[in-house]
């Protein structure tokens, strides 16, 4: 498995990369999911494939991450940053 799919604690999506032990995108919408944000849908039914039966749970991200692409400061604040909603307009 070279990545994965995960709910953030937001509500929002992520990938994680098991190639940089990161993840690699984040705050995605179902839509941005689908619409190939990362690059790695190649069409639409494959995407909601993998957000009905292969998304994984969000432990998966923290256990599997390692700081070789990501400091663990960085990462830290990743998780601070996508285990609250953003509010807009503030």
């Amino acid at each position: 498995m070279g990545a994965f799919i995960a709910q953030q604690p937001n509500g929002l999506y992520c990938r994680f990369s098991t190639v940089v032990d990161c993840p690699t995108h984040w705050n995605m919408t179902k839509e941005d999911y689908l619409n190939n944000i990362t690059g790695t849908v190649s069409k639409r039914e494959v995407g909601e494939e993998v957000l009905e039966v292969w998304l994984r749970p969000f432990p998966e991200v923290i256990e599997r991450f390692l700081p070789n692409n990501m400091t663990q400061r960085e990462f830290d604040n990743w998780i601070k940053e996508v285990s609250f909603e953003k509010r807009r307009g503030f």
